[in-house]
């Protein structure tokens, strides 16, 4: 029987699962109903939104579809190691085995999308009577979940929109974001817990244009990292810019009341010369309006309601983007349940079931991970980790039998759980968490300078 698969969210995870589920001969008919308007029909350089970095887990998840990994390459840039850089010009190197890719977010979600479209639209000229297998919506926002009706009713908010509409499912997927609407809904269902938390740095995008390109080495993430808590990172674009965040505390933060641009030089000057050299006068008055964002974390106990509802990606398990591992892990939540879907061909029930069992230790690891492999003070960070993670790369390669690689590389290099990684650096992490506490008691107290 032809199942009708709803899935809420045309994000990476979103519309990957599309394509997962599409290659199933006939099994599934496809609708996603997504927000925002269609990416493809915005101009890219309106419509930037931020680097995403690929790594192994990502990059098996997309093979695992002809022609999609080529499509995504094709539209990013290799990355060989980061250049953390220090005061007087200094820099640490940190190497990697494996490259891993940078594109922006929208880059991924266009090429899936347009891969999707072509891939199908052969189908959908045979259709004749019967339904189409797949249809994408656009300018829909989830309102109202019902899961005993097996329903989701949509607003559309595109102009001269016929207003709600109201779907039925066989499946319901909640690929929803951090905010998701239909992860909402389970709130009203049995013994679901939810955890939300926001992360203690707040951040907002930087854009700086091709002739500050030169300054930088392309090929490698920058980082910057000053001792209260302010950080930057800044990678190359496929077209030649460099975009990146800038990160600093969301309690008590240094530019939250700024009103003027030369406090936003004087921000640069102070914490982050290398990049206020960078700085065109245009890019410092978009920053200076642009709205501080917030990160929010998530852990659910379960991931699915009976045996038609399920969540993926940050919907399920919403991350900090410190290890670079969010997208990476909503894309391997599609091909973990594509694996279930092989295992258990005739029971979905037990699909989603299984989904939450097997996958949570890991979602609920890859939290605490992105949470705690990278301390707040930079003196742990440069005196301890990364003098850790030069030696088990060193002694990697010297013993590979008997030494393993360091946490950034099993992390970026390998598919090994996260929570098997976990468990091998527990000692570790429970070392930043204390470190990163006291860090912020310093920075909440009333003796602590900040710029203002």
């Amino acid at each position: 029987m032809i199942k009708r698969v709803v899935i809420v969210g045309a994000g990476p995870s979103g519309v990957l699962l599309a394509h997962y589920l599409l290659r199933r001969d006939e099994q599934y008919n496809v609708e996603i109903y997504e927000r925002r308007s269609d990416p493809q029909t915005v101009p890219f350089s309106s419509a930037r939104t931020f680097p995403l970095v690929l790594n192994q887990r990502g990059m098996t998840a997309l093979s695992k579809v002809e022609g999609i990994l080529a499509a995504i390459k094709a539209v990013s840039l290799e990355s060989t190691g980061s250049l953390v850089h220090q005061k007087k010009g200094k820099t640490q190197f940190l190497p990697r085995k494996k490259p891993i890719l940078i594109l922006d977010r929208r880059r991924l979600v266009v090429t899936l999308l347009k891969m999707l479209t072509q891939q199908y639209s052969s189908d959908l000229r045979k259709a004749q009577q019967r339904s189409y297998r797949l249809k994408i919506h656009f300018d829909h926002q989830c309102k109202q979940v019902d899961f005993e009706a097996k329903t989701v009713t949509f607003e559309n908010t595109a102009v001269n929109s016929i207003g709600e509409v109201t779907v039925g499912y066989d499946l319901l997927i909640g690929a929803d974001g951090a905010r998701s609407r239909v992860r909402e809904q389970f709130l009203s269902t049995n013994q679901f817990e939810l955890e939300k938390k926001y992360v203690p740095s707040a951040y907002k995008s930087i854009f700086l244009p091709a002739e500050s390109a030169a300054s930088l080495k392309a090929g490698y993430i920058h980082t910057w990292r000053s001792s209260d808590g302010i950080f930057a990172t800044l990678v190359h674009d496929i077209d030649g810019l460099i975009n990146g965040t800038v990160n600093f505390p969301r309690e008590n933060n240094p530019i939250v009341n700024f009103s003027t641009k030369e406090q936003v030089w004087q921000f640069f000057r102070e914490y982050l010369p290398e990049i206020a050299e960078l700085l065109p006068e245009s890019e410092v008055e978009a920053f200076l309006n642009r709205p501080i964002s917030t990160i929010l974390t998530i852990r659910c106990n379960r991931y699915h309601h009976g045996d038609s509802v399920l969540l993926i990606g940050d919907a399920a398990h919403a991350t900090s983007p410190s290890l670079g591992q969010g997208c990476n892990a909503s894309l391997e939540d599609v091909a973990f349940f594509d694996q279930l879907l092989d295992e258990y061909p005739n029971d979905i029930g037990e699909v989603l079931k299984q989904f939450t069992l097997r996958r949570k230790p890991d979602a609920h690891a890859l939290v605490e991970l992105s949470d705690y492999t990278f301390p707040l003070s930079s003196k742990l960070l440069f005196l301890e980790l990364f003098i850790r993670l030069r030696t088990a790369q060193f002694m990697h390669q010297l013993f590979p039998r008997y030494f393993s690689p360091s946490l950034l590389q099993l992390l970026s290099e390998t598919t090994i759980p996260y929570s098997e990684i976990l468990n091998s650096h527990k000692g570790w992490i429970s070392k930043v968490k204390q470190a990163n506490e006291k860090f912020l008691e310093r920075q909440r107290s009333p003796q602590h300078v900040r710029l203002n």
